[in-house]
This record gives C-alpha cells, sequence and structure tokens, in this order.
C-alpha cells in the first residue's frame, strides 16, 4: 500500500454511464457549490467525514480541487522602471526561458511544426535557478530575474468542476448492503446537523438517487393510471363492473409475492423491483380474468353458483397454474444468478418468481371465494327449464 494513493478498479463502458448520471465516476454524488475553492475543500473534507460513519456507504472520496502546485511569478513595477523595462520585456524573458518559444517552422512528412527552444533543464529547475535568469535592459545592463518580480511557489487549483457556470466539488460514493434511498436519507440528515453551510453554499446528490426520485414520481403517475387502463379493459370483456373490480383486487395477490421475495433474500427495493412489480399486474389480471370470464359464462348457461364456482376453478386452474409458472420459472435462473450483471437483473426476477407463486395461489383459493360472496344472492339462469346438477346430465346425454 502507498499512502495516500487510493485503488479503484472499474469498467470503461461503467464509468461512462455512472459520470452520464452523476456527473463523475461513481454512482452516487454529492456536488457541494460555491464559489470560494479553499472553502469548498474545507467543508467537502468534513461532509466526507461525516458520511464515513453512515452505514451503507462504501468507497466514499472527494475529488479534489486544489494541490496543484504553482510558480508564481509577479513582477515588480517600480523595479522594471528604474532599469527602463517594460513589464511585457521580462515576461517575454520568463516565457522563452522556462515555457519556451517558437523561433521558427520545421517540415517533417506533411505537416509543419513550430521549433521551440527553452533553458537547459538545470537554469530552471528550481526557485533559486529561475531567480538566476538574467534580463538585458536597454542600455545592455544584465539583472537577474529576482530583483525585478517575486518568485514563489503556491498550492493552485489543477482542476475547477463547473455546472451552469457554477463551481462545485463532488465528494463520490456507492451504496452496498443497504438500500438505496435509507441511506441517502441517513447521510443527508447527518450532513445537515453537523455540517453547516455558509450564506452562498449549497448541496445536491446526483446519480442513482435522483434518478430514483424521478422515477418514483414518474411511477406514482403511471401506476393508477395503468390500473384504471385495466379496469377499463375488463370491463369491456367482462360487462359487469363488480366483476371487473373483483378482477382487479386480483392484483394484490401478486404484491403479497413479490413483498416475500423481497424479505427473504434481503432485496432492497428499487427501480428493477418496481418494474417487477407492474409486470406482475398484467399477469394476475390476466389469471383472474381467465377464471372469472369461465364462472360467468357456466352462470348464463344455468349453473349454480357454487358449482359455477367449482367448475371454473377445475377447467381453468391449468391455464392460470401455466400461465404463473410459465413466467417464474423462466426468470428463476435470473433470481438466484451471481455473475457479471446479476445485482441488476435480480429485484426483478425475484419479485416475478415470487409474485407468481402467490398469484397462482390466492387466484384458484380467494377469488373464487371473493366471487360467491359478491354474488351470493344472485340466481341462476334458466336453460330450458333445466339447472343444476340436471343440465349437466342433459348435455352428457346429448
Amino acid at each position: 500500500m502507498i499512502p495516500g494513493v487510493t485503488f479503484n478498479f472499474s469498467q470503461a463502458i461503467q464509468d461512462n454511464v455512472q459520470e452520464a448520471m452523476s456527473g463523475v465516476k461513481g454512482e452516487h454524488a454529492v456536488k457541494l457549490y460555491g464559489s470560494d475553492l479553499q472553502t469548498l475543500e474545507q467543508l467537502a473534507a468534513q461532509i466526507e467525514l461525516v458520511m464515513k460513519d453512515v452505514q451503507g456507504v462504501k468507497d466514499l472520496g472527494v475529488l479534489h480541487l486544489l494541490g496543484q502546485p504553482n510558480l508564481v511569478i509577479e513582477v515588480n513595477c517600480e523595479e522594471c522602471a528604474r532599469y527602463g523595462l517594460k513589464v511585457g520585456d521580462v515576461n517575454d524573458v520568463v516565457q522563452a526561458a522556462i515555457g519556451g518559444q517558437a523561433v521558427t517552422q520545421i517540415y517533417e512528412g506533411e505537416r509543419w511544426f513550430d521549433l521551440v527552444v527553452r533553458f537547459l533543464p538545470e537554469f530552471r529547475r528550481d526557485i533559486e535557478s529561475i531567480g538566476s535568469i538574467v534580463v538585458s535592459t536597454p542600455e545592455g545592463a544584465r539583472i537577474p530575474l529576482k530583483q525585478l518580480a517575486s518568485i514563489t511557489e503556491q498550492t493552485g487549483a489543477f482542476i475547477v468542476y463547473r455546472e451552469n457556470t457554477e463551481r462545485y466539488i463532488p465528494i463520490k460514493f456507492n451504496v452496498r448492503g443497504r438500500d438505496l434511498e435509507g441511506t441517502v436519507r441517513e447521510a443527508q440528515e447527518w450532513i445537515e446537523r453537523q455540517v453547516p453551510l455558509p450564506a452562498g453554499y449549497r448541496i445536491e446528490w446526483h446519480g442513482e438517487f435522483d434518478q430514483l426520485q424521478e422515477e418514483k414520481a414518474c411511477l406514482a403517475k403511471i401506476v393508477p393510471i395503468t390500473l384504471l387502463l385495466i379496469l377499463f379493459l375488463v370491463y369491456l370483456v367482462l360487462n359487469n363492473l363488480s366483476d371487473a373490480c373483483l378482477v382487479l383486487a386480483a392484483v394484490p395477490f401478486s404484491l403479497v409475492g413479490g413483498v416475500l421475495a423481497l424479505l427473504v433474500t434481503w432485496t432492497h427495493f428499487s427501480i428493477s423491483a418496481a418494474v417487477g412489480f407492474i409486470s406482475l399486474f398484467g399477469v394476475a389480471v390476466q389469471g383472474a380474468l381467465i377464471l372469472i370470464s369461465r364462472m360467468q359464462e357456466l352462470l348464463r348457461e344455468g349453473y349454480e353458483i357454487r358449482e359455477a364456482i367449482m367448475k371454473s376453478a377445475e377447467v381453468r386452474m391449468r391455464p392460470v397454474l401455466m400461465t404463473s409458472l410459465a413466467a417464474g420459472i423462466g426468470l428463476l435462473p435470473a433470481a438466484i444468478a451471481t455473475g457479471i450483471g446479476a445485482q441488476s437483473q435480480q429485484p426483478l426476477a425475484r419479485v416475478v418468481v415470487g409474485g407468481m407463486l402467490t398469484s397462482a395461489a390466492l387466484i384458484l383459493l380467494v377469488l373464487p371465494v371473493r366471487y360467491q360472496l359478491l354474488h351470493r344472492y344472485r340466481k341462476p339462469a334458466s336453460s330450458a327449464g333445466v339447472t343444476g346438477s340436471a343440465a349437466v346430465m342433459a348435455r352428457n346425454d346429448g
């Protein structure tokens, strides 16, 4: 280990995705905005110290702004005037001696290149050597640079992050072993209590947490609209509002298994899990619609309510189980996978697998009971004077 050096391993594509989301090479970032770089560095160090104690925060680090050693040469105008020199004359000598100056061009291959000359390294390697560089006056005198300017070494900024013309310093971090929202909420509370910000300074949270808040707000609008559309379509199929609402009531059957799957596997809720729950809505509604539509057909044919329910459950058990188990078994490998990329697909797969198991069982067991309670006073339709078991015998004889 090298003191002061932090090692981290990542992938180029991963870095690009994270940088597009958070602005830095990390899944999450705290961006501290302000004007003074020194103040930003001090506040960022305090925030880093506070976040180290937050459970779930990993790979914490400040992307520093300061630390670049700078050699500052400030020309003394009075001294230059004493020797008949201009400030620009001194700057030209410094530029040619230290930075280099193009004196001509050379032709190489098919391109022209500037030929730059400057002093040898031993004449510009430290402050003492640079101070000994001589500047020629109009009278021909040779004055050392240290008599015409003050030469100091200072620590300056090697990079300045800006967003919307505002300076900021990023503190990157990842979240491991804990849910994202709970971790960030706790970090926000600790920072608010322990790191008072001066006037003109503010904090913004970017990355996956920012995306999570946007997606949650989006889902809060989309999910109710989706359920209303499902209710409308089911009503068009069943032509009965109470039965349509009963079909929609099958949605919680799948949610039970999805929630249990997350609890048993210690999987945190995420956008991937939310998408899994939405996909469960369609499968649960489809299974309930298959069962209730058959019940309606049998009631129209003259069956008693209980007999229609029993016969429908018997006939529709196979389609309901096949629909649910096909989706559950298909995503089972993804639910138990541990390879590269498994972290993003596991929440969705585990929610679907758990929801499929409970939705199939509850649709076949609970939904018929609720249907009977809803239609317990309904009389069967007459079918040529034959009802109940007599109707069954008549059809079998036919």
